[in-house]
């Protein structure tokens, strides 16, 4: 077994058609078929259910096709390492985010980071949670900032910020924060939400407070970003409720009226692999307490 063994059966388990998979790696059908017939002889196992018609992954070639991704990840991880490490540098961590993270934890992450370990490089990725977990999971991300609660046993998480929840409504609403009493005044608004793709725990939080005050969300818009949902506030094409600390920085013709006497609130978690072998990884989670 080689290394395009594995990089031939990564590419046609996502394609899950020989053509295509071909075209993608410059070969021709006839010779991508002979080295996934030798990775099946080599491997002794049947790793594809091909009909004429179709091409299926077997249960071991579901599993197989994991395990590749990951070691194929896991390698370019190591020689771009190797080659920093040459170049004298301590290392890279590769950080997902999503958008929220981004108003204070990860800019001062970095920044202390920078100032202590000014050999350790970064790259910065925003994906929605799910994107997260698989990544990490993939050996794509050395450590993920999430809003959840639940992660796979393989991975470690960590609390870094909780934060209240915010109301927000475009500056030329008739109810404002002054007028605010209570979120059931609201009842009868359309409302932006963070769509359940974004996390699903999330999601049914953010329900949560609904039912508290009596009234089901006629929801108008969902998303997975940010800036989408605010400037369709900002427009008056309804209200969100988001957590509080995404006022930061927002320069639109919104208002974020604070919930904070509410008893829901939301966690950024940071998450990484329980395996992750990364020098520089150490490094960066010492910088979280």
């Amino acid at each position: 077994m080689e290394l395009r063994h594995l990089r031939y059966f990564l590419t046609l388990g996502k394609e899950l058609h020989f053509a295509k998979a071909a075209d993608r790696l410059f070969i021709t059908q006839p010779a991508l078929t002979k080295q996934i017939q030798q990775l099946e002889e080599d491997l002794q196992v049947k790793l594809l259910d091909r009909t004429k018609r179709n091409v299926k992954l077997t249960e071991a070639g579901r599993y197989f096709l994991d395990e590749a991704e990951y070691v194929l990840n896991h390698l370019d991880k190591v020689t771009e390492a190797t080659r920093r490490k040459a170049e004298g540098q301590e290392g890279e961590v590769r950080v997902g985010f999503v958008g929220s993270a981004m108003q204070h934890i990860i800019p001062e992450l970095l920044e202390k980071l920078h100032a202590q370990y000014p050999g350790i490089h970064t790259s910065l990725q925003e994906l929605n949670n799910k994107d997260q977990l698989e990544a990490l999971l993939h050996d794509k991300l050395d450590i993920a900032f999430v809003r959840l609660e639940t992660v796979p046993n393989e991975l470690e998480k960590q609390v870094v910020f909780e934060d209240a929840f915010s109301l927000v409504v475009s500056k030329k609403h008739p109810i404002g924060k002054a007028g605010f009493k209570s979120l059931a005044q609201f009842s009868k608004e359309q409302f932006i939400l963070f769509s359940n793709d974004y996390s699903q725990e999330y999601y049914d939080n953010i329900m949560s407070i609904f039912t508290d005050h009596g009234f089901k969300p006629k929801v108008s818009h969902r998303s997975v970003q940010a800036n989408s949902i605010f400037r369709l506030v900002e427009r008056q094409l309804g209200v969100a409720i988001v957590p509080g600390a995404m006022s930061d920085g927002v320069n639109l013709d919104i208002d974020f009226i604070s919930l904070a006497h509410l008893r829901q609130r939301t966690q950024l978690m940071a998450v990484w692999h329980k395996k992750n072998r990364n020098e520089a990884l150490v490094k960066f989670l010492e910088l979280l307490s």
